[in-house]
């Protein structure tokens, strides 16, 4: 039996001319938290209101806890919770009465669990002040507070540390795994800040131009994260024949900024430094490192792209 929770197969939805997703098809495990990483207008907002509810895919198939029938995804979001875009609140009212109000209309009895998820995402000392004088840090906590309400098993967030400020963003980052790890809350999560997902995300999708590019875990990122010297130089280019045609090195990429990357001879350092003095070159930065999430997305998106122009 899968224990995926969401399952998406062959989906496409156009507005338009304009497929904003083009047979995209993924799964959520359980006990996950998954990354949605793309570009503004890649498809990340809309997979997400589709699971919510909000549109309906033109082609393609979606099922929320093993239910595919109106009937059974009505109950499938009950036990689900959804922020997307900006975060729903009356603007006239203080957090703890938009809170109230939603605690009403969802049914549920316990009145504690208001003031526990103020407290939980630190909008306890907010009193009476109107939403509409909150920051937008503000209204992404009490975002958060009320996509937590109901106790959900699965939680999808759309750019939730949006605003925050650099304290903001580790407290939600802590919050999400620790509700992920105690409660065994699933989650979906789009950020633009890759760092941040990639201290969180046990599982990430790569979406492009409304189509997956890659989909992997955050063990097959570590194996698959390769390391490199990072060289700059008062010639960059004449530094980049020295180093192909003096030590044979192969693997070098061209940054925009005009420095280089070198995935070869990573042992040859002294090799490599005494080259580029013999050579005329005089090297500004030397450093060794680590492919991480960002740079990985963007290689991903560089080789579509590269793909593209052939076809």
């Amino acid at each position: 039996m899968s224990n995926s929770i969401v399952e998406i197969k062959n989906m496409t939805k156009q507005y338009g001319k304009q497929k904003a997703l083009d047979d995209v098809s993924f799964s959520v495990k359980e006990g996950s938290i998954v990354g949605l990483i793309g570009p503004n207008g890649a498809g990340k907002t809309t997979i997400m209101k589709i699971m919510g509810g909000l549109v309906f895919p033109n082609d393609g198939s979606l099922s929320m806890f093993g239910a595919s029938d109106t009937k059974g995804f009505n109950l499938a979001r009950t036990r689900s919770s959804f922020m997307i875009e900006t975060p729903y609140a009356k603007a006239n009212l203080s957090a703890k009465e938009n809170l109230e109000k939603q605690r009403i209309q969802m049914g549920i009895p316990e009145k504690a669990r208001v003031t526990e998820m103020l407290d939980f995402v630190g909008l306890s000392d907010a009193g009476k002040k109107a939403v509409r004088k909150f920051s937008l840090g503000m209204k992404q906590r009490l975002g958060i507070a009320n996509a937590l309400l109901s106790k959900p098993e699965l939680m999808v967030l759309d750019e939730p540390i949006n605003g925050l400020d650099p304290e903001g963003i580790v407290e939600v980052r802590e919050m999400l795994k620790k509700l992920n790890k105690e409660q065994k809350t699933t989650i979906v999560i789009s950020s633009h800040i890759l760092s941040e997902l990639s201290l969180l995300c046990t599982d990430y999708i790569f979406i492009n131009h409304g189509r997956i590019i890659d989909t992997l875990s955050a063990e097959e990122l570590a194996a698959e994260a390769s390391e490199y010297y990072h060289i700059d130089t008062d010639d960059n280019e004449k530094a980049s024949v020295i180093l192909t045609n003096t030590l044979n090195i192969g693997k070098i990429e061209a940054l925009e900024d005009g420095s280089l990357r070198i995935y070869e001879g990573l042992d040859r350092i002294r090799e490599i430094s005494k080259a580029l003095y013999e050579g005329g070159v005089i090297p500004t930065t030397l450093s060794r490192n680590e492919v991480n999430l960002e740079d990985y997305y963007m290689q991903k998106v560089q080789h579509v792209g590269e793909e593209e122009q052939d076809v």
